[in-house]
Order: structure tokens, then C-alpha cells, then sequence
């Protein structure tokens, strides 16, 4: 589509809220997923899930107002919009079964200022993440958090239930109106299709009796944020899996700014395009900040809003500020937290199967961008194999924090080592650069379809 309204259109208040309700709706579920399900992971109760789902919502229209308004460096200017990373889902899980919600945000808060240094060397990331390194990686991502997505289908972790018939009906019937209405639906309902798969679900199992409202009726009508709420805590032991998270979340950022760019008719090189690429990862890195401060998990650019400007012609940066007002506004009122916190697992893991698969497939994308050839699908195997064999078998690992040395220092850093081991995201970024560095690049000239290519 053409584009209709650039980014410096004085759109009028309504029409700025109209169009921004449009970005709401394609970001809603991305934002409210990670909380819903690292609190299903670590059995955390319905009041808490919904204060973290509010907190999401309102952190997020924080950040977002912050990179779209741009204050001073911070924040690309552009109708870039902030939401919950799915990076850090596997990490928080992991850190939270060990110190609970203080961890989770002390790891926020503690490793938020190196995506701020990587912003300014934006040069040096690129070069250092090659696609092929970041595809991997984001495909690991994806296809390791598959099964979070199908043990909520089957009912939620530590489900009475589990595997039952309903549970997997009910997930299943999510599945089939996402895939029908996405391939099917005409227009902007093609792109709110999970929305919509969760909606049709949660409406189901309202009718069959399967919510409970009462913590909705319970719920207040307003919440003010509580910075620090649950408190703060830090342990050396998971630090790696998060640094490596904020590399990602960088390199993808860079990707998600350069199309947002693209779509709105502005420039993808030269200086302009560069302040706007470093103010806007300095201010992914503020905002995870700013995110943890309020008990929620670190933020990043949303690549899924870059559909919506392309299908609605419109990038003007008075509907990101709009989309900023509603998400704080949305976070501030508890009822609707609840509403969307007593929403049956087996809904949400009916979407999140598809949504984690997508992740997965975005990765091969950016490999491809590059072109797969020998080197790459080498890469891209062994990094699947170790990623997601210490993913699917962690004891493999567990020997390493057992090991005992006449060095006190190598004693206490084995437990690291350990956690660091059995962390997919981190064996997976490691491994991937690793390859990369030591790998001799390709023959000028070769590529998948070269006959001549893989044949040594």
C-alpha cells in the first residue's frame, strides 16, 4: 500500500487514536503472553499474574511514548512501538524456578545498560552478528519455546487435567480459527488473527463454564504502579543467558528499526538513519530499565506494528504517541488484567504453538536474507543440536556443578558454567558465533544451487 500519512502528519487527536487502536489490537497478545506464561511456569496466583500483565501493558506504553516522542538520544522518532520480549521467556523461567519474581527483575534492571553500550557500536554488532548467527539463534528461540505453548494446550503446567480431551479440544479449536481466519480473512483481519483465535476461545469456555470470574469481580477498578514491588535480587550464577538475550534483542531490533523505516518512506542508510538506529536501541535498553523498575521484563521494538503501516498506509508518529497513551492507559486498570489472567491455559497455548512457530520461522528468514549454502546450514545444525539438546535434556549438563578443584574460584564459578550449560538461548548464541569466526567463509560465487557447492 502507498503510503498515506509519513511520519511527520498532524493527524487530528481521533484520527491518531483510531489508527493507533489498529497497532494495539496486532501487539496486544505479544505483550500479555510472556507474563501469562512465566506465571503459569512458576504457579504464581491470579492477583499476581494480573498485576505483572498490568504492569506489562503500562511499562510498555512508557517505552513506547519514549522511543516515539524521542527525548534528547533516547528513542528513534519514528512509529516504532515497545512491547515484552519473547527472548527473555526461557531465561525468566529459568531464573524465577531459582529466586522468583526478584531475580527476574534484578536481571532486567542489571544487564538493560548492555543494550545501551551496544547502541553505541552499532557498526561493531553487525558486524560481529552476521545474520546467519541471529537466525539461528531466534530459530532456537522459537522452536524450544514450542513446548511451553503445547503443555498449555494440554492444560497448564501441573494441570489436574493434563492431556485431558477438553483441554486439547479447546486448544485445538483455537488453533483452527487462527489458521482459518489468517489464511481466509480479508483485509485487517488477517493480521489480528490470533487476537481474534484468543477471543473465539475464551468466549467458548466461558459458555462451557471453564473461567472463573471471581477475581475479576474481586479485582479493583484502578492500580497504581508499585516500583520494586516484589522486590530485587541478583545471582552471578544466570547472568550469561540474559547478557546474550540483550544481544539479540539488538540485533533484532536493528532489524524491526530498519523496516520501520522502510515502510515510512524513510531513509535505511546514511546519518539520519543511523542516529535513529542508535537512539532507538539506547532506547530498547532504557526501557527494559524503565520495564524492570515497574515488575515487568525487558522491552524491545515490535516488528508486527510494521505490517500494520504497510497495510494502513499510515506512519505518522502522532499515532505511535497515541498507541503509547492507550497501552499506559489500558495498564492502569486492574479488571482488565484479570479478565485477560483467567483465561483458560489451553486458549493461550493454542495461540502461542503458532506464535512460537512463527518465531522460528522468522529466524530461517533472516538466514535466508544472506542465502543458505553449505556454510550456513552447517552452522545453523550444530547449533539446533546443542541448543535444543540441552534444552530437551538438562541433566546431560548437571555433572559440571558436581565438579570439585583444589581452586576455590573455579568452585564457584561451576554453578555458573552449569546454569549457563543448560541455558538453549546461551549454548545457541555461543555456539553460532563461535562457528562463525572460525568457519572459512564461503567460495566467491557459491550458493545453494552452485553444483559445484558442498561437494568437497
Amino acid at each position: 500500500m502507498r503510503l498515506v500519512h509519513g511520519l511527520e502528519s498532524k493527524l487530528s487527536p481521533g484520527a491518531a487514536v483510531l489508527y493507533g487502536l489498529q497497532h494495539v489490537l496486532a501487539m496486544f497478545v505479544g505483550i500479555i503472553t510472556p507474563p501469562l506464561i512465566i506465571s503459569g511456569a512458576l504457579g504464581l496466583d491470579v492477583a499476581t499474574t494480573a498485576f505483572l500483565v498490568s504492569m506489562a501493558l503500562f511499562a510498555s506504553g512508557l517505552t513506547t511514548f519514549i522511543q516515539v516522542k524521542r527525548l534528547g538520544p533516547f528513542g528513534s522518532g519514528m512509529l516504532s512501538v515497545q512491547g515484552t520480549s519473547f527472548t527473555f521467556v526461557s531465561p525468566a523461567i529459568q531464573a524465577g524456578m531459582a529466586g522468583g519474581l526478584p531475580l527476574i527483575i534484578g536481571l532486567t534492571i542489571i544487564c538493560s545498560p548492555i543494550e545501551m553500550l551496544l547502541s553505541r557500536m552499532i557498526h561493531v554488532v553487525r558486524k560481529l552478528f552476521p545474520p546467519i548467527v541471529t537466525g539461528s539463534v531466534v530459530t532456537l528461540i522459537g522452536i524450544s519455546l514450542i513446548k511451553v505453548g503445547m503443555t498449555d494446550m494440554a492444560g497448564g503446567f501441573g494441570a489436574a487435567d493434563f492431556g485431558s480431551l477438553p483441554n486439547l479440544g479447546m486448544g485445538f479449536f483455537v488453533l483452527l480459527v487462527i489458521v482459518l481466519l489468517n489464511r481466509f480473512g480479508r483485509g485487517y483481519i488477517g493480521t489480528v488473527s490470533i487476537a481474534l483465535g484468543l477471543i473465539a476461545g475464551y468466549l467458548l469456555s466461558a459458555l462451557l463454564g471453564r473461567v472463573n470470574f471471581t477475581p475479576v469481580a474481586e479485582a479493583g477498578w484502578l492500580t497504581l504502579p508499585r516500583p520494586f514491588k516484589f522486590g530485587i535480587a541478583f545471582n552471578p550464577v544466570y547472568l550469561m543467558p540474559w547478557v546474550i538475550g540483550y544481544v539479540i534483542t539488538t540485533i533484532e531490533s536493528i532489524g524491526d528499526l530498519t523496516a520501520t523505516s522502510q515502510v515510512s518512506g524513510e531513509p535505511i542508510t546514511g546519518p539520519v538513519f543511523i542516529r535513529r538506529l542508535e537512539g532507538g536501541i539506547l532506547s530498547d535498553g532504557a526501557g527494559s530499565m524503565i520495564a524492570g523498575i515497574f515488575n515487568s521484563m525487558p522491552n524491545t521494538t515490535f516488528s508486527q506494528n510494521n505490517g500494520v503501516i504497510g497495510l494502513t498506509g499510515v506512519a505518522s508518529r502522532r499515532v505511535g504517541l497515541a498507541v503509547a497513551g492507550l497501552l499506559t492507559l489500558l495498564g492502569l486498570f486492574p479488571k482488565l488484567a484479570a479478565l485477560i489472567s483467567v483465561m483458560p491455559s489451553p486458549v493461550l497455548g493454542g495461540a502461542t504453538v503458532v506464535m512460537f512457530s512463527m518465531v522460528a520461522v522468522a529466524g530461517l528468514r533472516i538466514i535466508q536474507h544472506e542465502g543458505f549454502n553449505p556454510r550456513s546450514e552447517f552452522i545453523l545444525a550444530i547449533t539446533l543440536a546443542l541448543g535444543l539438546g540441552v534444552e530437551m535434556v538438562p541433566d546431560a549438563v548437571a555433572a559440571i556443578g558436581k565438579i570439585q578443584t583444589d581452586h576455590s574460584f573455579l568452585n564457584a564459578m561451576l554453578p555458573g558454567l552449569q546454569a549457563l550449560m543448560q541455558s538453549g538461548l546461551a549454548v545457541a548464541a555461543v555456539t553460532s558465533t563461535l562457528l562463525n569466526l572460525i568457519l572459512p567463509s564461503e567460495p566467491s560465487g557459491s550458493s545453494p544451487t552452485d553444483p559445484q557447492a558442498g561437494n568437497d
